[in-house]
């Protein structure tokens, strides 16, 4: 298992160039929206699952 001073001297700590550029990166798709098109499938999965859980719900009731 690696030490913690192995880790910072091997250049990938968390203020190092890489980290920084990967922050900007994580940062810049976090402030993305959400496409519409993806929206709309969520709702339409939501939909299915819920006429799913319906059905079988009645079937149980009719048991």
């Amino acid at each position: 298992m690696r030490t913690q001073a192995a880790r910072a001297d091997d250049g990938l700590g968390p203020n190092t160039d890489i980290g920084n550029r990967l922050r900007a990166l994580y940062g810049a798709v976090q402030d993305e929206g959400v496409p519409d098109q993806l929206l709309d499938l969520l709702e339409k999965l939501d939909s299915a699952e819920q006429n799913q859980a319906a059905k079988a719900n009645s079937s149980r009731d009719g048991e």
